[in-house]
């Protein structure tokens, strides 16, 4: 490479031919071949005949039909019988001349347009009610235009969970952004299937739910970077005691978090939040149904089931219809106004929770219920009989006809 550039110095100087092939120990040969070339020399391997190359025109026409066609099935049907091993790395080597071209723009987010949503699993398990730990899902909206990100974990990734997550989370911005963008999370939608629940939702929140199609980490991959700088950043040298304490934690660290320089925009997050939030629509006047919602019979077990738990009831109820709801936070049971149980929610599964008032009353109404009637009295028959012939209009001093 220095001999050619040296020739060609030489060469632009004047210098003859022959005195260059002295002054470097060459041929003048080999001088003229480099003041005629293009470029600088360069070793090119003669193509040379392989056992491939008998089946290469038949691969090919395979792959120009199907170009995702697997290696295993090309074998097949081309009659390979060589090293597996072989085969796939020629036809790994021309493949990619048959398949598609997916090409990515450089994507420009407009103040108030979008947020992109997400679910982190941090990779520590988070000790329960019940004394075992679990990995739990948290929430992430992550605003496209200020990259001001908003979090929060929750109990599951059920759409019941994530709809309360995504409202509780919206309230503490304070605006709706004008497009949430999912990744094909199944408690929200996948392609033109939406969860039950989730048309209602958006449509109160006059926002538009957007569904990535698979294979567009593009549209998606500022929600994914703040996740990977969660696990490098948030994580390291923690410990959590439940999944409030998690929560108060994250709470405090993003605050920080969002009043650090971002490299891809040259700004905070907290100094373009403003600007952001103007460009985006007002919470809506009536709050949208979200949460754990049943209505059932309250049967001689007075309890109701809410994501996997037993809650205990008022006895009194038993037979009527009740409504349960639940929250993040809070299980509430009502008979038509009146409230007949409260309970924390757990974010465990398979547990009962009882209410000892619920339990003595109860037993009041079972000892009730035990005790044998009294017979009544000859007065008491009497005057029932009287009320009775009262009611219907019967004379009994009238005597038979």
């Amino acid at each position: 490479m220095e001999d050619w550039a040296l020739i060609r110095r030489l060469a632009a100087e004047e210098v003859p031919h022959a005195a260059i092939a002295r002054r470097l120990g060459i041929s003048r040969t080999t001088v003229i071949k480099a003041v005629k070339s293009d470029g600088p020399p360069k070793y090119e391997r003669r193509s040379a005949v392989t056992s491939f190359s008998a089946v290469e025109a038949r691969v090919r026409g395979l792959l120009s039909d199907t170009p995702d066609m697997p290696a295993t099935v090309l074998a097949e049907r081309v009659g390979w019988t060589g090293s597996s091993s072989w085969f796939r790395d020629n036809v790994s080597r021309i493949r990619p001349e048959y398949q598609p071209r997916d090409p990515a723009d450089r994507i420009v987010w407009e103040a108030g347009d979008a947020a992109q949503c997400d679910l982190w699993f941090p990779p520590r398990k988070i000790p329960l009610e019940n004394g075992m730990a679990s990995l739990l899902p948290v929430l992430v909206i992550t605003l496209a235009y200020s990259r001001f990100v908003l979090g929060r974990m929750i109990p599951t990734k059920t759409t019941e969970d994530l709809l309360l997550g995504t409202w509780l989370l919206l309230q503490q911005l304070g605006r709706v952004p004008r497009r949430l963008i999912w990744d094909n999370e199944r408690g929200i939608g996948r392609g033109r299937h939406r969860s039950e629940g989730v048309p209602a939702f958006m449509g109160t929140l006059a926002t538009r739910l957007v569904l990535l199609p698979p294979r567009d980490p593009e549209s998606k991959g500022v929600v994914e970077r703040r996740n990977g700088w969660f696990e490098t950043s948030f994580m390291p040298g923690r410990t959590f005691l439940s999944p409030a304490d998690f929560n108060a934690q994250f709470t405090d660290w993003l605050a920080t978090a969002n009043t650090r320089m971002v490299r891809t925009i040259r700004a905070r997050p907290h100094d373009r939040l403003e600007t952001d939030k103007a460009a985006m629509l007002a919470l809506p006047p009536v709050p949208p149904v979200v949460g754990w919602r049943s209505q059932v019979r309250l049967g001689r077990d007075y309890y109701v089931r809410i994501a996997s738990n037993d809650y205990s009831v008022d006895p009194t109820a038993i037979g009527r219809m009740v409504a349960a709801r639940a929250d993040l936070d809070r299980v509430q049971v009502k008979l038509d106004d009146r409230l007949v149980a409260e309970h924390p929610r757990l974010w465990a599964r398979g547990l009962t929770v009882t209410d000892t008032a619920h339990v003595e009353t109860a037993a009041r109404l079972r000892r009730e219920f035990q005790q044998p009637r009294p017979r009544p009295t000859v007065d008491e028959l009497v005057r029932d009989l009287a009320d009775y012939d009262k009611a219907f209009g019967i004379d009994t001093q009238a005597g038979p006809r």
